[in-house]
């Protein structure tokens, strides 16, 4: 088996162990736990160490060998298929680098401990990404310096409206969001109900149960002290009163949708006739 095919084979089944064994729930274990990564770098990367040592160390010893053993060394060699010898000669022309047999033409003549260094060209691969990415780099520098394209600053907003367009639909999907800015007036049977359940456990005491009024101010003429309107409403029964006067902050013992129910039966007050109204109080409101 070559080196190309034997490394992504030995690496890949660590792979799978490694997610085998590794509890990373839905995502994978090298992306959940990044010393995974590490792991599995630094294992891709011995392979690949040790094959070129391998590789290295039977160049040097068939590069000993007298003519005679060299022949003797590839009669032993297997024979490959048709394919994997086309593959291996796109391999080479990448590499750009000379035969065995024609090295002897780019020795270089300094000496390591026997060790004799190959003068090389630049592998055609890395040449044509170096040449790859100078032209990506001007055209990149045009489009986007002076062209003055779509940048990342641009793209951020775009998200950014992207992701308030997204929040916005899903607000009126989940009642409980809402809030002053959001709120509109219920008028289903259902939530009008439920408002008024509510309204009669924890508002009666204050504003009686025809809106009338007594402790609080009266909820059936059109003076608001906080000003109407289901907004200010909501904002009122929310947030509490006037300091001192005795309303508290209701947001602190009921949801934001149960507020919306019991503002919106609040409304339905409106041009009523209770049976003892109190005076009016605050300003006339007008939406």
């Amino acid at each position: 088996m070559p080196s190309w095919v034997r490394v992504p084979v030995i690496f890949f089944i660590i792979f799978g162990l490694v997610e085998y064994f590794v509890n990373s729930g839905k995502l994978p274990a090298f992306v959940e736990y990044p010393m995974v990564l590490l792991f599995l770098a630094f294992v891709l990367f011995v392979l690949v160490a040790i094959e070129a040592i391998v590789n290295s160390l039977g160049n040097i010893l068939y590069q000993s060998l007298d003519e005679e053993g060299k022949a003797k060394y590839d009669a032993t060699e297997p024979k490959t298929s048709k394919w994997v010898n086309k593959i291996k000669s796109i391999y080479k022309k990448s590499l750009g680098s000379k035969p065995m047999a024609k090295e002897h033409e780019i020795i270089l003549d300094h000496s390591y401990d026997g060790i004799r260094e190959l003068d090389n060209d630049l592998p055609p691969w890395w040449l044509y990404g170096f040449y790859a990415s100078i032209i990506f780099a001007v055209i990149y520098l045009i489009r986007f310096e002076v062209l003055d394209g779509y940048n990342q600053y641009d793209e951020l907003e775009t998200e950014y409206a992207e992701a308030q367009v997204a929040i916005e639909a899903y607000k009126k999907t989940a009642k409980n969001l809402v809030d002053f800015n959001t709120v509109e007036v219920l008028t289903s049977p259902a939530d009008l109900s439920n408002g008024k359940a509510l309204y009669e456990i924890n508002c009666v005491a204050c504003h009686q149960s025809d809106g009338g009024g007594g402790i609080g101010p009266n909820l059936t003429d059109e003076h608001w002290i906080l000003g109407g309107g289901i907004k200010h409403i909501f904002k009122t029964i929310s947030e509490g009163g006037r300091t001192g006067k005795g309303m508290i902050a209701w947001k602190q013992s009921l949801k934001p949708l149960e507020i919306a129910q019991i503002s919106s039966y609040v409304l339905q007050f409106q041009g009523t006739t209770p049976e003892k109204p109190k005076e009016a109080e605050g300003d006339i409101w007008k939406e």
